[in-house]
């Protein structure tokens, strides 16, 4: 029936059945706090294109881990960035590594914290690129999935819970889930970033992980931002070589995938609030532009709405104690 005897506006006109009706819930449990580690001690430096976000040392790092516990933070994702850097990406796979120190001084500190990692070389190279070059410059797929596999390994030798392969190398999920499983690794999960986008909102990020190419781009391996039907290959891929989770990368610009993603399968999907897209609104807050609270919980909510299970945002530490 249409108007007047429809009338959509009687479940606006008043607070509490907006809530009532409310369709899309954003709550603590569905955010995942990103956090940058470096080697030192009693360093906290600011990364000047994300306000409020820092390169930490491992000791400054679990105390900040416990404070965003105790606010209700669940899970966090960790982005190492190392004292030496080469051309393989090899010294990720130290087990005295930047991240597998953290990894062991948070889970005494805080165990029920579920710890992340990521699992690229871009941070570890001394040419920015996620994979191991040939002579030409170009990326050597299979090369790569070695170090991409015993950096895994010793992650969760470290006691990681959940390794986040990003390098968008073929098939480096399963060759992961079968290094892990080899070394009884069974139970550590993986969280692929199954679709990557090759993206512009990355830029924030390699300022604070300090991995910007020194050559070229990686469009190579990234994805294309215009395809769509690629993103559900992939994705399609990642699951049957063993993904517990896929994720979309970046969130904002990629809703669709979102929700075709979410539509098509039946593992929990993941979305990543990337750099640039929390840099802008902060630069927008800052000019006194936009609500930055209302903004962000309505980013938040449309990640979530596009069908998202986990949200991945530099926003958590300052809208976690609202939800």
């Amino acid at each position: 029936m249409a108007f007047p005897e429809t009338r959509m506006r009687r479940l606006r006109q008043n607070p509490a059945i907006r809530d009532l009706v409310r369709e899309t819930r954003l709550s603590a449990e569905d955010l995942v706090m990103p956090l940058f580690v470096r080697t030192g001690e009693g360093i906290k430096n600011p990364v000047s294109s994300m306000p409020c976000n820092y390169q930490m040392s491992v000791d400054l790092l679990t105390r900040y881990c416990a404070i965003l516990h105790r606010r209700g933070v669940r899970a966090v994702l960790l982005f190492g960035i190392p004292a030496v850097k080469d051309e393989t990406g090899d010294v990720a796979c130290d087990p005295e590594g930047v991240v597998q120190q953290a990894i062991r001084a948070i889970k005494k500190e805080i165990p029920e914290l579920y710890l992340i990692a990521d699992v690229c070389n871009c941070e570890y190279t001394n040419h920015g690129h996620c994979g191991t070059l040939r002579d030409d410059g170009t990326i050597d797929n299979d090369r790569t999935l070695l170090t991409l596999a015993r950096q895994s390994v010793s992650l969760a030798q470290a006691g990681v819970d959940m390794v986040a392969p990003s390098d968008m190398m073929d098939g480096r999920v399963g060759f992961i889930r079968r290094a892990l499983d080899k070394q009884g690794f069974k139970d550590t999960s993986i969280m692929s970033y199954s679709v990557k986008f090759a993206s512009a909102f990355y830029g924030p990020f390699r300022e604070a992980a300090e991995s910007t190419p020194s050559f070229g781009d990686r469009k190579s391996y990234q994805m294309d931002p215009a395809n769509r039907m690629e993103a559900i290959r992939e994705a399609e891929l990642d699951i049957a070589e063993g993904a517990d989770i896929i994720m979309v990368k970046p969130a904002l610009s990629s809703l669709d995938i979102i929700r075709d993603l979410r539509n098509n399968f039946s593992v929990p999907v993941a979305a990543y609030n990337v750099s640039g897209e929390f840099s802008m609104v902060k630069a927008a807050a800052a000019k006194g532009w936009i609500n930055e609270r209302e903004m962000v919980m309505e980013i938040l909510t449309s990640i979530k709405r596009a069908g998202a299970d986990i949200i991945i945002s530099y926003h958590t530490q300052e809208i976690i104690d609202e939800l």
